[in-house]
């Protein structure tokens, strides 16, 4: 293996040549305290830029066994190491020539611990992933920058964040055990018959809708009624106390600007670990929670959402339903139907972002419309039947319509951002009010018909592309030329998500389609990754890569307007 000499020596050869001359410094190079690998070179310096990996033994790292024995703790490790790299890079930003020229960066990290491609670690080595943009003067190589930056910046910057004594060990202990214990709260939601719990002291409400992080200023620490108390006896930091919401169908009610949606975004971003200080660390969710919304235009292929819509105009079918440009009561339809597809136990529901029509028809307008020219069946008639056929909960926030009452188990009002439990006075109100609606639906939610993937059959002027896939933000993939628009899935909180999931997605098209239904690509995708990793989704290892759920997989699949499918015979 080439030295750090050797690299020096190399790129000192290489000044001002010409900046592709830059790919003869792919390699491994044996460093005093690591070995630095180069596995892509960019083609100029406003390209996206070149992939580094550092590997550096654990008998130099020295980081103790016990900060990553199980899973939750080396997630929880990894991520606090990212962090740790990424602030280290922000004071070393600084201009060494045109373009990406002098960048040193990793994946800019959230207020949610996840599980990235950015850093791993084990008994043997601890390796950290980034991107370096290698100095040039226009289109040329500066080769003095270029020795400062690869060998002598880098090496400063794993001196400062992969070495154990030069980090803050109460802090790293401070962020594993936090992951550790809602691991845990997660973990036993089941067993106590919750969908989710909210810790006592929780600060709910984000500086903005654009900043995660917690409001400061007059923020009133979350506070559960007694009649929804209970407690759980973490690893960590012991006895915690908070609210617990029951399986079944929670409503959570009150009057505008008290907290409603608050508590449900809180609750929705429970399927993932947060950070210390973040507010919401003991706000914890059942993993496989899904916010469903109306998306109108989005596209559907193949799905029956006859539960909800039956009978359409024209005899269109809605057992296998497909269009380019959906409703808000298809949308919210299909999403709900592709949400148990994939695995759901928890629909998480507002009405500000659900379709009126979809979300209930009163006896006003019963009388008015005969069910005969109403195709929808509201989600007020189908919602119990979800939990007792399917065991899926919901948790919906309700401000406009007391007809709920009726099929709730559990009301919760919040007023000034404090819950309080009113499941008795809301059942009493629903009886000394009686709606006389007549329910709709049927008495049965009806069947869930598994689908086929098929592949697609690209146009014949197509064949010219190459096929790729990139994102855009944190709403778009953009695969073969076509956007997959994910503006409307609200639990993705990090690109690297998407960008994992794009790269999932072309790994299943040249695995896995024309023989197996949505569920079983996603057992068989997601079991490959992890048993694998994501290195064999791409030609060389990846540093910005995030895990997803299997939920959110199957939500980009749905909205991919080339799909194609069939139902299971």
């Amino acid at each position: 293996m080439a030295s750090q000499e050797n690299l020096r020596e190399l790129l000192i050869s290489l000044d001002h040549r010409g900046y592709k001359a830059y790919k003869d410094i792919r390699g491994s190079y044996n460093f005093p305290n690591f070995t630095l690998i180069i596995d892509r070179v960019q083609g100029d310096p406003f390209a996206t830029p070149s992939q580094l990996r550092v590997k550096i033994p654990q008998a130099i790292a020295k980081f103790p066994r016990n900060v990553y024995q199980n899973r939750s703790r080396e997630i929880a490790l990894r991520d606090y190491i990212t962090r740790e790299f990424y602030h280290a890079t922000q004071s070393l930003r600084e201009r060494r020539g045109t373009g990406n020229s002098g960048l040193i960066a990793i994946a800019l990290p959230t207020q949610a611990i996840l599980d990235r491609t950015s850093a791993f670690i084990n008994d043997e080595f601890v390796e950290i992933r980034f991107v370096v943009g290698l100095p040039g003067d226009g289109r040329r190589i500066n080769a003095p920058e270029a020795v400062e930056l690869l060998c002598e910046q880098i090496p400063q910057l794993i001196e400062q964040t992969l070495i154990y004594s030069n980090l803050d060990a109460a802090a790293i202990e401070n962020h594993i055990t936090t992951a550790e214990d809602a691991d845990f709260i997660r973990d036993s939601l089941r067993e106590k018959k919750l969908v989710a719990f909210v810790g006592d002291g929780a600060i709910l409400p984000r500086r903005s809708g654009v900043d995660e992080r917690p409001l400061l200023d007059q923020v009133i620490p979350f506070k559960s009624p007694d009649s929804l108390s209970i407690e759980f006896n973490c690893p960590n930091r012991g006895l915690v106390t908070g609210m617990g919401i029951p399986q079944g169908v929670t409503l959570i009610v009150g009057g505008g600007y008290h907290g409603k949606s608050t508590l449900l975004r809180a609750i929705e971003l429970g399927i993932y670990n947060h950070i210390p200080n973040d507010g919401r660390e003991l706000v914890v969710t059942n993993s496989s929670a899904v916010k469903i919304r109306a998306e109108d235009g989005r596209s559907i292929t193949g799905v029956d959402i006859s539960p909800f819509i039956n009978h359409l105009p024209q005899n269109r079918s809605t057992t296998n339903f497909s269009t380019q440009n959906a409703s808000g009561s298809t949308s919210q339809a299909a999403n709900i139907i592709e949400a148990l597809e994939a695995g759901t136990q928890l629909l998480l529901v507002d009405e500000d972002t659900a379709a009126t029509n979809f979300m209930i028809r009163d006896r006003r307008m019963q009388a008015l419309i005969a069910k005969d020219f109403e195709p929808i069946t509201p989600f007020i008639d189908k919602v119990r039947q979800l939990y007792t056929e399917y065991n899926v909960s919901t948790i919906l926030v309700m401000g406009g319509s007391g007809d709920y009452f009726d099929v709730a188990d559990t009301v919760i009002a919040m007023q000034d951002f404090q819950p309080s439990e009113v499941t008795d006075k809301a059942k009493a109100i629903a009886q000394q009010y009686t709606t006389n609606r007549t329910t709709e639906g049927g008495q049965e939610f009806g069947k869930l018909t598994a689908r086929v993937l098929l592949a697609n059959k690209s146009p014949s002027n197509f064949n010219q592309y190459k096929r790729e896939w990139k994102v855009r933000d944190l709403d778009t993939i953009i695969f073969n030329r076509e956007e997959i628009d994910l503006s409307g899935v609200e639990q993705l909180v990090e690109v690297g998500q998407l960008r994992a999931i794009a790269a999932t997605i072309s790994y299943i098209e040249q695995h896995y389609l024309d023989h197996y239904t949505l569920p079983e690509i996603l057992d068989s995708a997601i079991a490959d990754i992890t048993t694998q990793s994501f290195d064999i989704l791409t030609s060389f290892p990846e540093g910005n890569f995030v895990f997803f759920r299997r939920l959110e997989l199957a939500a980009a699949i749905n909205r991919w307007r080339s799909l194609n499918t069939k139902p299971k015979l």
